[in-house]
């Protein structure tokens, strides 16, 4: 049965009209094979993926070809990397069909590192479906869009229950506040030799969890103007805060560990290695965890990120599909269709979810992780009952996250030259975390200035 969110589609047959673009446009040079049919070389996961999850794509791959004769699905190993980026664009590595974060999806657009996809968007009609404030995310100056939303998370603090229990600690009773956080760390390592308490620090995410946890404290890193410009505000109580707790881990109580050089991949990896009691990401990490880490399921445990202050709120983002800039016109029709069946649909349609979690499940993958709608929450929470069936995540044990996080005010990254700055505050982070003796304050008040320059060149 279609679900009435269906309606939400101005109109099904622009669907076909696309599919028709695909099939005319196979005899344009480039993008074809010598059976007439469309190459279309898109992303599927970071090297090292589990079997089971190739396994899962090549049944979604056939899935798609059935239904799509004139088009040749070409699965590609893709793992964004914002600084190597331009040298694969240049290079003709990237896939044709690939995902960005939204942080970089402003300043890649800007370049002309995207795909223009207004026309498309509005002919398969679901440009008024999406959340407004994300759609906004991947639109220039003149409202032209560049990608399609496809996936958002709030950040989350995620936890080992078997290191919880081991510590005498209740996994159903999670950390509130950044306090009890410290003390149940401590707890850990004392219990355990582990890490009680790890955060990123290299490669930007040290950056980014610095920004994450200023926020959940009430403070902001950077303010917009209404001409435009931006204004650094790194230096304030919030990110103070956040280095003198990651500075009383480190030093006073001896159980944020030893690695202090970690960024999302080997953090995930200690993880799910048992090596680490907490540690705040995105909330939809949990997929990457088992699938390409080897995480146990029944070991883990999710909650909201503790909040505190004035204006406290939960850094949230997610990433975008798009399109290679380089491609002709019949891949590029070829790219729409995919993006809509294997991203967007199961978002949308009743079947399409059910299939695509179906597929997943049977194959041994994830359904049911927590991520932010990209659309309505009405729609996302309709959507869990769609694919109820499938769920395979553990969502017991995720409750602390799911009963809460609506509670908590979302708040997008910085969008002025995030990644720039974020690796501006990756020495931020490490100089704490290496030095007894930093001066917080110095830092702050140099890292503003250095953010500042770089956000009024």
């Amino acid at each position: 049965m279609k679900s009435p969110a269906r309606v939400l589609l101005a109109g099904v047959a622009a669907v076909a009209t696309v599919g028709a673009l695909v099939g005319c446009s196979t005899s344009s040079s480039g993008g074809g094979d010598e059976s007439g049919k469309v190459e279309l070389r898109v992303a599927t996961f970071p090297p090292g993926a589990d079997a089971a999850a190739y396994e899962a794509f090549a049944a979604q791959e056939k899935q798609f070809e059935d239904e799509h004769p004139d088009i040749d699905i070409i699965g590609v190993e893709y793992e964004w990397e914002g600084p190597t980026f331009a040298v694969q664009l240049a290079g003709g590595s990237l896939p044709d069909v690939f995902t960005v974060p939204f942080t970089d999806s402003k300043t890649l657009l800007e370049n002309g590192q995207l795909m223009d996809v207004t026309a498309e968007i509005k002919e398969l009609g679901y440009e008024d479906a999406f959340n407004p404030i994300i759609l906004d995310g991947v639109k220039d100056s003149d409202g032209n869009i560049y990608g399609f939303p496809r996936q958002a998370y709030a950040m989350g603090l995620h936890y080992n229950r078997d290191l919880f229990e081991q510590a005498g600690l209740d996994p159903d009773q999670p950390p509130t506040t950044w306090e009890e956080v410290r003390e149940y760390a401590k707890k850990i390592t004392d219990a355990t030799g582990k890490a009680g308490y790890a955060q990123m620090a290299i490669n930007n995410t040290g950056g980014w969890q610095l920004t994450a946890q200023t926020v959940a404290r009430g403070g902001r890193t950077q303010v917009d103007n209404e001409d435009g410009s931006a204004e650094s505000t790194i230096d304030n109580e919030g990110t103070k805060a956040t280095l003198e707790f990651l500075h009383d881990l480190k030093w006073e109580d001896g159980s944020f560990g030893s690695k202090v050089d970690l960024d999302w991949g080997t953090i995930n990896q200690e993880f799910a290695a048992g090596n680490i009691g907490m540690y705040t990401s995105g909330s939809d990490v949990y997929t990457a965890l088992v699938r390409d880490f080897g995480l146990e399921p029944d070991v883990y445990g999710l909650a909201v990120v503790p909040i505190e202050g004035d204006d406290p709120g939960t850094l949230g983002g997610g990433d975008i599909a798009v399109i290679s800039p380089t491609v002709d016109d019949a891949t590029k029709a070829a790219a729409v269709e995919w993006i809509d069946w294997y991203y967007m649909q199961k978002l949308l349609d009743e079947d399409a979810a059910v299939q695509d979690a179906k597929t997943l499940n049977e194959s041994g993958q994830a359904v049911g992780t927590p991520v932010l709608p990209v659309l309505s929450r009405e729609l996302y929470e309709e959507s869990l009952v769609w694919i109820e069936d499938y769920i395979n995540v553990p969502r017991d044990q995720m409750k602390p996250f799911t009963d809460s996080i609506w509670d908590q005010t979302p708040v997008g990254e910085p969008k002025k030259a995030t990644q720039e700055i974020y690796a501006l505050l990756d020495t931020v982070v490490q100089t704490v975390l290496t030095d007894e003796n930093a001066d917080i304050d110095a830092l702050l008040a140099q890292a503003q200035a250095d953010a500042q320059a770089i956000l009024d060149q």
